[in-house]
């Protein structure tokens, strides 16, 4: 084995090259990091990851995100895949607020009250998009070379040892040396098992099946997403079939091959039809088992993704969860490491994040409650249905699978502190998300006052300051922007309370160094 001795000391060292790594990744290479990504798999993208199975939403706070780092327009399955949930008749354009499903039951977007969400504005990206994981993982590998990252294919993690100053990596035939360990290696995590992390939650209620297939009589299942007195079934396409058997995740776990047989079978029980498969092309198996690591950081090792949580892919929250874990963490690891971070930096990451990960649990907790073959839960089902049917029923619904209402408790005054902050568009043409690519802290000045770019430049090349007329200001005189986009401290008074702007900067940015 190959010693880490003559190898460089890298700052980072992330485990696992799926979007979350690399994202990551991304993030901190931008900060000016050095970062390697150690993967276990090939560097070709596995089939399962290609359209269809391939398939994933991305969330209004996984759009921004994209999109903030000029990462959005690089995507082409979003534009070539219809807008999902969009408006009948909608023109050219169009962008729908809100959408999605609750356990298969459909959001109505037009009867979505947007005006609920006062500080989403009109040029706002798409509050929910199609993309395909292949795709995205590509894109990110591609930012994260032109940055510099290396990114090392079919090279796993086995362990680590952790000291007081860094992290020796182990994989089959070589060490690696770091300052800081990530494992964004999935729910399977190599990382989390070695370092210990606790991994609490439930177990599961049913096996998931997603399948290619061709079918001799396709016209025999209904399209769409249907709960049945014996589980459930989608024809999201043809020949593209998802299935949902409560048997308690048991033929999942037996790791048994998935014959035709098999799934023929089940096709048939749950849909209640004699439908037949000619063939079985591709064929996977998952569950509902619910698990959150009780703590994110263990010394110099840290969770991000599917190796911090777990849940049943209902709705798609798994990919957008981990998302938005590697853009809280980047910035404030990458200050950690630059010795520019205050006090407590770090620690709001799990602080952040945990509880944000738990809401998404509980949700898809609910959901599976409200879809298994149940008396009780037919009664359930039909209650969540009338409510999605109303505006406040279906804004509430739609808010939180689109992430829009999701907010940090930063303890600021103004009702937009700690959430996305609102694309503000300028007069002189940029908006906030061009205005966030490189990855800083701005403070944005509507009014050009002076004094609030002297407690900027306080802050030094942490914090951009940013003056002129928006387009659109909704009411507001300043806004204080962290790196991943959420408003630490906003004013629409016109003397703004400066030592309160201090105070919240200096919470978040250490200042000159």
């Amino acid at each position: 084995m190959e010693s880490a001795q003559n190898q460089p000391v890298y700052d980072v060292i992330i485990s696992g090259a799926g979007p979350v790594g690399l994202f990551l990744a991304c993030e901190l290479a931008l900060a000016g990091c050095s970062v390697l990504v150690l993967e276990k798999a090939a560097a070709a993208p596995s089939r399962p990851k290609q359209l269809p199975l391939g398939l994933r939403g991305l969330n209004a706070l996984s759009v921004e995100a994209l999109y903030r780092r000029g990462l959005l327009a690089e995507l082409d399955a979003p534009k070539r895949l219809a807008l999902p949930f969009a408006t009948p008749g909608a023109g050219p354009g169009a962008r729908p607020q809100g959408g999605g499903h609750f356990a298969g039951l459909t959001i109505d977007p037009t009867r979505v009250d947007a005006a609920q969400w006062p500080y989403r504005l009109p040029n706002s990206t798409p509050s929910q998009l199609f993309a395909e994981l292949a795709e995205l993982e590509a894109v990110l590998a591609r930012r994260a070379a032109a940055l510099g990252v290396p990114v090392r294919y079919e090279q796993p993690i086995t362990g680590f040892q952790q000291s007081a100053d860094g992290v020796v990596v182990d994989t089959a035939n070589q060490n690696f040396e770091s300052k800081w360990l990530v494992g964004c290696d999935g729910s399977r995590s190599v990382v989390r098992k070695a370092g210990g992390f606790e991994f609490a939650g439930t177990e599961p209620r049913f096996t998931g099946y997603s399948a290619l297939v061709d079918l001799a009589d396709p016209e025999k299942l209904r399209p769409g997403r249907h709960v049945t007195a014996t589980g459930m079934y989608m024809q999201a396409q043809p020949g593209y079939v998802i299935l949902q058997d409560f048997d308690g995740g048991a033929f999942h776990q037996t790791g048994q091959p998935i014959s035709r047989e098999h799934v023929q079978a089940l096709l048939r029980r749950i849909s209640g039809t004699d439908v037949t498969i000619t063939a079985l092309h591709l064929a996977s198996t998952w569950t509902d088992r619910a698990r959150q690591a009780t703590a994110y950081r263990r010394g110099r090792v840290l969770l991000a993704g599917d190796a911090a949580h777990i849940h049943a892919p209902l709705g798609g929250q798994g990919l957008n969860l981990g998302l938005g874990d590697a853009l809280n963490l980047g910035w404030k690891l990458a200050a950690t490491i630059q010795e520019r971070a205050p006090a407590g930096l770090l620690d709001s990451y799990y602080a952040e994040r945990y509880p944000v990960g738990a809401r998404v649990l509980d949700w898809s907790r609910a959901q599976v409650a409200i879809m298994e073959p149940t008396p009780e839960a037919r009664a359930l089902r039909a209650i969540i249905s009338d409510l999605l049917q109303t505006r406040d029923g279906a804004t509430y619904f739609a808010g939180r699978v689109g992430g829009i209402t999701t907010c940090y408790d930063l303890g600021g005054a103004h009702p937009l502190v700690g959430h996305s902050v609102p694309n503000f568009e300028l007069e002189a043409g940029p908006t906030i998300g061009e205005l966030l690519r490189d990855g800083q802290g701005v403070l944005l000045d509507f009014e050009g006052n002076s004094i609030l770019e002297e407690v900027a430049h306080e802050f030094g090349d942490q914090l951009n300051y940013v003056a002129g007329q928006a387009k659109e200001q909704a009411g507001l005189r300043a806004v204080l922007i962290r790196p991943d986009g959420f408003v630490a401290w906003a004013t629409a008074h016109d003397a703004p309370a400066v030592e309160e702007l201090r105070q919240a900067a200096a919470q978040w940015f250490g200042g000159k160094k």
